[in-house]
Order: structure tokens, then C-alpha cells, then sequence
């Protein structure tokens, strides 16, 4: 059994198989979602998980070198939580971000119930 770190069997392996310029998606309960395949479904009921926890959780795992997040997002609690764990999201309007979806390597629906609360990280490397 894991010390610490992702529990989630689905979604471990799928930060496991991430490579540089990989984008990952963390959504909210309410994005439409492009391909059912690469989805890791976290939601339980509003509210939980919440998009700040899922993200902490997935920063801790993997390297990220950009971010992109919704500029209807800006000073809302979602941009607070984004730029607290030092990222600087690229600030596009929410629908260039959705139109980003396709690309998607990963998409991990949290049960977060903000508007505007998805993010997009681009893998980077750690070496």
C-alpha cells in the first residue's frame, strides 16, 4: 500500500503516464467534457472534492511549467488558489479554454460547484 501521496488507483496511473507538454485539466462539476476516456472522475456529491485540495494533491505529483486559467476567473477565490500554490496562469477567456479540451492528455472532474474553477497545466521536466 502507498505511504502518501494520490490513493486514487485511476488517477495515479494517469499522472504516472504524463509527459512533458501534457496538459492536464482540473475542472469543476459543470465543464463539458470532450472524451469520456481520459476523464478521472473525483466528483461525490457539490462541493467535494474541492478544486483547490485536487490541485495541492496534484501539484505535489507532478512538474508543471504553464498554467492557463479562465480570465472570467480573475480575483475570484479560484485565481487566489491557483497563484497561492505559485503558479502564473496565462489568463484566456473561458471559451479559448474550453476549446482547449480536445488536447487534453487528462481531465480530472473535481466536485467543485465555483464558476469559472478549471485549470489547465502543461507538463514540464524535472530534469
Amino acid at each position: 500500500m502507498k505511504k502518501n501521496g494520490i490513493l486514487n488507483g485511476p488517477l495515479n496511473g494517469a499522472l504516472g503516464g504524463l509527459g512533458h507538454g501534457h496538459l492536464v485539466v482540473i475542472a469543476d462539476c459543470g465543464l463539458p467534457l470532450p472524451d469520456p476516456d481520459i476523464v478521472v472522475d473525483l466528483a461525490l456529491v457539490k462541493g467535494i472534492p474541492r478544486f483547490a485540495d485536487v490541485l495541492r494533491a496534484v501539484l505535489a505529483d507532478i512538474e508543471v511549467e504553464g498554467a492557463v486559467l479562465a480570465s472570467e476567473a480573475s480575483g475570484t477565490a479560484v485565481e487566489e488558489a491557483v497563484r497561492g500554490e505559485g503558479l502564473k496562469p496565462k489568463l484566456v477567456s473561458h471559451e479559448e479554454l474550453k476549446a482547449l479540451l480536445p488536447f487534453a492528455r487528462l481531465i480530472i472532474r473535481t466536485g467543485e460547484a465555483t464558476p469559472y474553477a478549471n485549470l489547465i497545466l502543461r507538463c514540464g521536466v524535472t530534469f
